[in-house]
């Protein structure tokens, strides 16, 4: 490295980057191995203590006896698995020794400001997936053409109030409604020989798989507050989804209303 920054800078920098990780989708213990990677490439030592919606970090250097703690909010943001893998590389770059500090702040800055994967083609391949899954499920070729571009609608929503940083459990629930009631379209007119199953996979796209994934891996390392935490924010999404599904068929007068 060409200078070795003091225990408040790492630290500054380490309530970022930690924040921002746990804020795209990484679990507990990825945060901790990267923040410590990062540390000790500069020579410092770090206590971290993870909390749902904070992040607490000591840095210390037994050189020259300093210390520094800082306190940071995780911001509510959208996973990203393209973010979560870059700044897991840039923890490799640093203590590899392949950037020096005067150039992370910028490459940090450039990682999560922009995210390089291509939307429209994540839109194609998300609403290929959840018309795979009514093909999956024994639905017909007309409910998985239904299915996706209820999914294609429904997400590209959900994309859109997202830039705008509306509530994610006002966005499901919305996304849900919309699909929903797209689903319908198969009972509606009967179209096909498998409506309901139209309407069942519509929202499968919205289903919380991460916080869940997170909660049991949070579970295992022994993180209860955050698996705990993580768990019941999936219910809520759940629930969030049931909410607009049966609000939808309500509206449509299909199912079992």
């Amino acid at each position: 490295m060409c200078a070795i920054p003091s225990s408040r800078d790492v630290c500054v920098f380490l309530s970022r980057y930690g924040t921002a990780l746990i804020g795209c989708g990484a679990t507990c213990i990825r945060l901790e191995k990267n923040v410590s990677r990062i540390a000790s490439a500069f020579g410092k030592s770090v206590e971290i203590s993870v909390m749902p919606r904070h992040l607490y970090l000591t840095v210390s250097d037994s050189s020259d006896g300093t210390m520094f703690t800082s306190i940071a909010t995780v911001p509510e943001s959208a996973l990203s698995f393209n973010v979560n893998t870059e700044l897991s590389r840039l923890s490799w770059e640093i203590s590899d020794g392949k950037i020096d500090y005067a150039r992370i702040e910028n490459r940090f800055e450039s990682i999560i400001g922009s995210d390089r994967q291509n939307k429209w083609l994540l839109l194609m391949l998300v609403s290929i997936a959840n018309a795979s899954f009514c093909r999956l499920f024994g639905g017909d070729y007309i409910a998985m053409l239904i299915v996706g571009v209820a999914t294609f609608i429904g997400f590209y929503l959900k994309t859109m109030l997202q830039s705008r940083h509306i509530d994610s459990r006002i966005i499901v629930a919305v996304c849900a409604f919309v699909s929903s009631v797209l689903g319908s379209t198969a009972d509606l007119f009967d179209l096909g020989s498998t409506p309901a199953l139209a309407i069942g996979t519509s929202v499968l796209y919205l289903v919380p798989g991460i916080p869940f994934l997170n909660s049991f891996s949070d579970l295992i390392y022994r993180h209860y507050i955050c698996a705990v935490s993580r768990f019941f924010d999936a219910l809520v999404l759940m629930c969030c989804i049931s909410t607009g599904l049966c609000a939808g068929m309500l509206l449509m007068d299909v199912g079992m209303f």
